[in-house]
C-alpha cells in the first residue's frame, strides 16, 4: 500500500457512501413531497375551520357539514386504485401535475358554494382530483427507498399533515379574521381562494423538478444510481416471495385484514381532522384565531410523533408494537377527551392535553402502518395494493365526520361519537396484532 492511500491518525473517517446517497435523495425528494401534502392537507381540512363562519352564513346544519366533509372520501374511494394504475403507466410527475392543479381548483370553487347540493359535489370532486397523491407517493418513495429505510421516509413526508395541521390553523384564522367583508366576500370564501392557489402553482411546478425513476435522476451520479440499484435488488431478495399480481389481491384475507386495520384507525384520524376546531370551540374558545393556534400546538406534538416513531421503529426493525402502542394511545387520549366533554362543566386543560394525545398518537402510527403492507405485496400488486388498501380504508374518513355530524345534531355534544370513536382506534391495535402474528406464521410455513 502506498503512503498516499494511508488514512492519517486523527482524519475524519470515511464517509457511507450509502448513507451519503440515500441523504441526498431524501433532501431532493422529501422536502417538496411534504410541501405538496401540506397544501393537499390544507385544501381538504379547511373546511374544519370555514365551518365556524360559512354555517351560519349559508344555514347548513351540523349533518350538512358532517355529510360535506365525509363525501370528499367517496370521490377518493372510487378514483384511486385507476390513479394509482395511471401513476405505474405515466409516470409520477405527471400524475402529481394532474391532481395538484386539480385539486387547487376545486378548492377555490368552493368560495362560491351557496346550497347544499354545491357543498357535497365540490367536496366529492375534491376527493376524486386528490385520490392518488397519498397512496401515488407511498408507491412512488419505494422506488427508491429499501424497506429498512422507508418507515422513515413515510414518516417524514407524512408528518407534513401534522405541519400542515401547525400552519393551518393560526393561516386559516388569520385569513378569515383579515379579509372578512374584503370586496363583499366573508373570510371563509377568501380562505377557500388564498389556499387554493398555491396548489396551482406547485402542481405546474412539479412536473419539472420531480424525477420518475432513480436510473432518470439527472442529478445522481453513476456509482450513485448503482447504490440505489444494488439496495433496491437486494431488499426485494431478503423480502421473499410476496404477491406482485394485482388481480389476486381482492380475495386476499390479508389484504383486507390491512383494511380493517387503516380503516379503524383512519375513523380516529378523520374525527379529529374534522372535529378539532369544533372540539376546542365548545371548550369555550370562540375566536377563529384562537381556535387556529390550539390546533397549530396539537399538530406539532403529532407532526413530531410521526418522524420519532417512524425513526425508531427502523431502527428497531420493529413494526407490530410501535404501531400498536401508538394507536392505543391515541384511544386513551380520545377516551379522556370523550369524558372531559361529556361534563357539564369542561375541564379545559385536561381536554386540551387529552385532545393533543389523541392527535400524537393516531398520527404517530399512520407511517408505521405501511411498512405492513411492503410485507405482503411487490410489483404491479404493490402499486394496485396500495391504492386499495388506503382507498378502502379512507371511506371511514366519509363515515367518522357524517356520524359525528347526526350525532351532535341528534344530542348537542361530540362526547358520545368520541367514546365510539375511541373504541374503533383500540379495535385497530389489535387487528394489526393479529396481522403481524398471521403473516410471521405463514412467512415461517
Amino acid at each position: 500500500m502506498s503512503a498516499q492511500n494511508v488514512p492519517l491518525a486523527g482524519t475524519a473517517p470515511t464517509v457511507d457512501p450509502v448513507g451519503a446517497t440515500y441523504s441526498k435523495i431524501s433532501w431532493r425528494l422529501l422536502p417538496f413531497l411534504g410541501v405538496l401534502w401540506v397544501l393537499a392537507w390544507l385544501d381538504r381540512v379547511n373546511i374544519g375551520f370555514a365551518k365556524l363562519q360559512m354555517l351560519d352564513d349559508l344555514r347548513f346544519s351540523e349533518a350538512v357539514y358532517g355529510l360535506g366533509a365525509g363525501i370528499f372520501f367517496l370521490g377518493y374511494f372510487l378514483f384511486e386504485v385507476p390513479s394509482n394504475m395511471l401513476l405505474q403507466r405515466i409516470g409520477a410527475k405527471k400524475t402529481v401535475m394532474r391532481i395538484t392543479i386539480g385539486w387547487g381548483l376545486i378548492c377555490i370553487a368552493q368560495a362560491w358554494v351557496t346550497t347544499p347540493t354545491q357543498f357535497y359535489v365540490l367536496r366529492f370532486l375534491l376527493g376524486a382530483f386528490e385520490a392518488g397523491f397519498y397512496p401515488g407517493v407511498i408507491l412512488y418513495l419505494t422506488y427508491w427507498y429499501p424497506s429498512q429505510r422507508r418507515a422513515k421516509a413515510f414518516g417524514t413526508f407524512m408528518s407534513a399533515s401534522a405541519i400542515a395541521g401547525v400552519l393551518g390553523g393560526p393561516l386559516a384564522g388569520a385569513i378569515m379574521t383579515s379579509t372578512a367583508g374584503l370586496q363583499g366576500m366573508h373570510g371563509w370564501q377568501w380562505l377557500f381562494i388564498i389556499e387554493g392557489i398555491p396548489s396551482v402553482l406547485a402542481g405546474m411546478f412539479a412536473y419539472f423538478y420531480m424525477t420518475d425513476r432513480p436510473e432518470q435522476a439527472h442529478w445522481l451520479s453513476a456509482d450513485e444510481k448503482r447504490i440505489v440499484q444494488q439496495q433496491l435488488e437486494a431488499d426485494h431478495r431478503a423480502q421473499g416471495e410476496r404477491g406482485s399480481d394485482w388481480r389476486t389481491l381482492f380475495g386476499s384475507p390479508l389484504v383486507w385484514l390491512l383494511i380493517a386495520v387503516f380503516f379503524c384507525l383512519l375513523c380516529a384520524n378523520s374525527t379529529l381532522t374534522f372535529w378539532i376546531p369544533t372540539v376546542i370551540r365548545e371548550a369555550g374558545f370562540s375566536s377563529p384565531m384562537e381556535v387556529g393556534w390550539i390546533a397549530g400546538v396539537a399538530y406539532l406534538f403529532g407532526a413530531a410523533g410521526m418522524v420519532l416513531n417512524g425513526r425508531h421503529s427502523d431502527r428497531q426493525g420493529e413494526v407490530r408494537w410501535h404501531f400498536a402502542g401508538s394507536a392505543l394511545l391515541g384511544a386513551a387520549g380520545m377516551l379522556v377527551l370523550a369524558i372531559a366533554m361529556g361534563m357539564a362543566s369542561i375541564p379545559v386543560p385536561v381536554a386540551l392535553a387529552a385532545m393533543v394525545l389523541a392527535l400524537a398518537g393516531t398520527m404517530s402510527a399512520i407511517p408505521v402502518f405501511w411498512q405492513m403492507p411492503n410485507m405482503l405485496l411487490s410489483g404491479g400488486a404493490a402499486a394496485v395494493g396500495v391504492a386499495l388498501i388506503n382507498s378502502v380504508a379512507n371511506l371511514a374518513g366519509f363515515g367518522a365526520p357524517y356520524l359525528m355530524g347526526l350525532i351532535k345534531s341528534a344530542t348537542g355534544k361530540v362526547a358520545p361519537g368520541l367514546y365510539l370513536v375511541a373504541i374503533v382506534e383500540v379495535l385497530s391495535a389489535v387487528l394489526a396484532i393479529a396481522f403481524i402474528a398471521r403473516l410471521q406464521r405463514r412467512k415461517a410455513l
